[in-house]
């Protein structure tokens, strides 16, 4: 299993185009997907979208208020967050995981301190893109199990079991 290859500094701030939203991430993600499905092209008008996986209780919006739309997709129910003024998207929520976000990394301050640790549906990327050497990459999706760090994996199973333990409580 590869570690990450993120940076160890902790906050990383972002939000949207108007200003109205702004955020911070209190701990580095959890991972980071670079998606490349036809789902993520036409959502974002992109050859593909970077998600920083993170769990919701390690982001902190500093001010604004998002709202959620939900969006059509191959795999399940999916929500994309947006600012209620600009409506530009800042992170997705998938499958009814509401513990975890899929923070859109182009929307921080610094997008470039975040690297993808793993491309996913190379299948259907754009022909024209190479992606990098030493960069996991998956036809489709993939076994989290065999892929990410034990460190990485234990953080989302905490925020999973955590949120069913409050539903059951």
């Amino acid at each position: 299993m590869k570690k990450s290859t993120q940076p160890a500094r902790k906050k990383i701030s972002g939000g949207c185009s108007c200003g109205r939203v702004r955020y911070q991430l209190l701990d580095k993600p959890i991972r980071v997907h670079c998606c490349h499905c036809t789902d993520c092209q036409r959502h974002t008008g992109s050859a593909f979208v970077l998600n920083a996986i993170i769990e919701t209780s390690a982001i902190k919006i500093l001010r604004g208020k998002l709202r959620a739309v939900p969006v059509p997709r191959d795999f399940g129910p999916h929500e994309i967050y947006r600012c209620p003024k600009c409506n530009v998207a800042l992170w997705s929520v998938y499958g009814h995981r509401s513990q975890i976000r899929f923070v859109r990394v182009g929307t921080l301050d610094e997008p470039s301190a975040l690297r993808p640790d793993i491309h996913i549906y190379t299948e259907t990327k754009v022909p024209w893109l190479k992606l990098p050497k030493g960069t996991p990459a998956f036809r489709r999706y993939y076994d989290r199990k065999k892929v990410w760090p034990l460190k990485s994996q234990q953080r989302l199973e905490r925020a999973l079991a955590a949120a069913t333990q409050s539903q059951s409580g």
